[in-house]
């Protein structure tokens, strides 16, 4: 665990420093500033004392202490191998390496790099960074700012974790500039060794850390972020920004699947299999964990609003709707109790609009009467400071109904803050996350609804089908494989279909036109001809199908037109069965190193690429999560029926996707895939095209 890491004991910097401005000096001056309850030994061999506190001129001249909890490295890399021999010596327990010039510079670099992480396993000595800022523990007890940034945090609930030094300390100050508390910071650069699954799943354990905020610019190691996060997400919030969402998407994609795919997508489909919240905005994501920071988490997506001005409840209740929040009518009880207790020209109704006279009585009332309510979940408050009431009193009722944590409160405070300071610090002592603005106030709020809506989703289960063939369709592709083939022939993707009980229309294939036609009258006319060769990836576009043939002449025709048109050395011809008209679909996948395959649906044939109605999910696939992949569509009525028009069989369309999702599972091999298009009837479904590429 990271308990030494987050809570040292004592702390040593080597590369401690006289001048005032370097990161060597600046973590001196961060530990003596912020109070760091343990020992601090500055190492430098010529200064005597670096800030008033004695300095050594190695390591290894500290007083035996039965180990160093934390050491910064801040020297040249070059000089790293022996300060990491030296900190073996003297049982240092972690070392935090803000410099750079390692692995990032180039092969000189991570030389260094492997010689220092030998060192360190050799000792067992837990390394953060290299190239990073390093930790900050705000708890009482600690004081740890092992860390040379500027930002003073108050102490708090919300842990933070990035990469990015920037990001981190952007995120930190502004933290700090709304007055809202930190609890434990990390931002651990090239994390050659503790990495940010790691620190979260720590996040997690800390009682002290209610919500955790996290900034990320790629997952290296995807599935135990997935694992980690999911575990840590079902206790407390996560919270999570990626970046990099404007790159070009997937390129040069063989399939539809891959090319439909975003470039962040399985970014996105690991947050929310994790149950981490997702945030483009970082304004956003500040606020929502200053709301999460304090207040408890809703029931369910009822929010009731008290105001004591009219414009600003509009503003959020217009963003609560758009996030699916709801805004229910008040009880006959609370309507009741409410004209008794508030002005006669309040409005009793949601929202309660107080006026501007109301005093700290009207609003506690208020408060009571909803926090009693069980139409409520949670309470969005617009309070304005006007001259002629007693601002103070009101803010000290809100505080009181807030420490007693019954239901999330969420205040839009307008106010000059220069005025009204100690308005804002009763509510900020009352935990009462305050916003300037009623729309910020609304986002938290959705944010707050969000994360209890993925915490209480039923996940489903995953099944395991026991009628597979999963040796013979590792056969065909071990075949394929082994002859250099990437993209699988028709006969080759109807075999493994086959072997999963997946349902295909009646198929052979023909190398003339002879023989093309003596299987269509095996198969049964009327059928499909389609060009077959490992060339074409897209057949319509080739002129490579023709549909509806119902004669010997019409077969041969359809055969010479496409041996006029594709070149292919390989070209032959599959015959199908002619399936009649239905609603086209599409199903895929797409393989992603570290993480296994992302699955897709959608309605298909040659729509797919223009409406782009598709959705996305992980692979192993639950019953819940496959049900929602298929209604997640904008063309899901289409599925149900419409305006008429009978519905397919979507329980069908459900156990093609999980049999897809265990196909793939099963087969990491397989790179792309689409089934494109299934055709999806009142009773049943079939494929009638699919590629594989592996």
């Amino acid at each position: 665990m990271l308990s030494s890491l987050f809570n040292p004991k004592n702390v040593a910097v080597i590369g401690a420093s006289s001048k005032e401005l370097s990161i060597g000096n600046r973590i001196i001056k961060n530990l003596v500033e912020f109070g760091f309850k343990g020992g601090i030994f500055p190492i430098n061999p010529k200064a005597p004392e670096i800030r008033g506190v004695k300095a050594y001129k190695s390591i290894l001249d500290l007083p035996p202490n039965g180990g160093i909890d934390v050491v910064h490295l801040v020297i040249p890399a070059k000089f790293s191998p022996m300060a990491f021999e030296d900190c073996g010596k003297m049982k240092v327990k972690n070392i935090i390496i803000n410099s750079g010039g390692f692995s990032e510079t180039g092969p000189e670099g991570e030389e260094i790099e492997k010689t220092c992480m030998e060192i360190a396993r050799k000792y067992g000595i837990r390394v953060f960074g290299p190239n990073c800022q390093g930790i900050i523990n705000t708890d009482p007890e600690s004081r740890a700012y092992c860390n040379f940034t500027f930002t003073v945090p108050e102490t708090g609930y919300v842990s933070l974790v990035s990469l990015s030094g920037g990001v981190a300390e952007m995120i930190h100050q502004e933290f700090t500039e709304m007055q809202v508390g930190t609890r434990l910071f990390a931002s651990n650069g090239n994390a050659i060794d503790v990495t940010i699954p790691e620190i979260i799943e720590y996040m997690g354990e800390d009682k002290g850390t209610r919500v955790i905020v996290t900034y990320v610019e790629g997952l290296r190691d995807a599935r135990r972020f997935l694992e980690v996060a999911k575990t840590v997400a079902a206790r407390k919030p996560i919270l999570a920004m990626k970046a990099g969402r404007t790159k070009e998407g997937a390129k040069a994609a063989a399939s539809h699947t891959g090319g439909l795919a975003k470039e962040d997508i399985f970014t996105d489909l690991i947050f929310k299999k994790a149950g981490v919240l997702s945030f483009t905005d970082e304004g956003e994501l500040i606020r929502a964990a200053a709301a999460f920071s304090t207040q408890p988490i809703p029931k369910g997506n009822r929010v009731g609003i008290i105001t004591n001005t009219g414009g600003p409840a509009v503003i959020s209740t217009d963003v609560m709707i758009k996030g699916g929040l709801e805004l229910p009518p008040l009880s006959e009880k609370t309507k009741e109790t409410l004209k008794q207790t508030l002005l006669p020209e309040a409005s009793v109704r949601n929202p309660v609009d107080l006026l501007a006279t109301a005093t700290g009585a009207h609003f506690r009332s208020a408060l009571d009467a909803l926090m009693d309510d069980d139409n409520f979940d949670s309470i969005m408050i617009h309070f304005v400071t006007p001259f002629f009431v007693d601002n103070v009193n009101i803010a000290r009722e809100i505080a009181d109904v807030s420490r007693k944590q019954i239901k999330p409160i969420i205040c839009n405070l307008m106010t000059d803050k220069s005025r009204t300071e100690e308005v804002v610090a009763i509510l900020k002592d009352g935990g009462v996350p305050c916003f300037n603005l009623p729309s910020d106030a609304g986002h938290a709020m959705n944010s707050m609804v969000a994360y209890q809506n993925m915490r209480s989703r039923k996940t489903g289960s995953v099944k395991i089908f026991k009628d597979v063939g999963k040796d013979k369709a590792r056969q065909i592709l071990l075949k394929a494989k082994t002859a250099g083939h990437e993209n699988l022939s028709a006969e080759e993707v109807h075999g493994i279909l086959e072997a999963y009980n997946i349902p295909v229309a009646r198929c052979a294939v023909a190398p003339t036109a002879d023989e093309a036609v003596k299987t269509a009258a095996n198969i049964g006319y009327p059928v499909v001809v389609k060009a077959e060769s490992r060339e074409i990836i897209h057949k319509s576009d080739a002129g490579g199908v023709a549909l509806g043939l119902h004669t010997e002449s019409a077969v041969r025709k359809a055969i010479e037109r496409m041996q006029s048109r594709i070149h292919a050395k390989d070209l032959r011809f599959f015959v199908q069965q002619f399936q009649g008209s239905g609603l086209e679909v599409i199903m895929g996948a797409k393989a992603e190193d570290g993480l296994g395959h992302m699955l897709m649906f959608g309605l298909g044939g040659i729509y797919v690429e223009i409406l782009k109605d598709v959705t996305f999910e992980l692979a192993p696939l639950s019953d819940v999560e496959a049900s929602e992949m298929i209604g997640g569509i904008k063309g899901s009525p289409l599925l149900t029926g419409v305006r008429g028009q009978p519905g397919v069989d979507v329980p069908a369309l459900q156990n093609v996707l999980r049999r897809l999702s265990q196909l793939v599972t099963d087969l990491p091999e397989i790179k792309e895939m689409d089934l494109n298009p299934i055709i999806a009837y009142e009773d049943r479904v079939c494929v009638v095209d699919a590629r594989i590429n592996i």
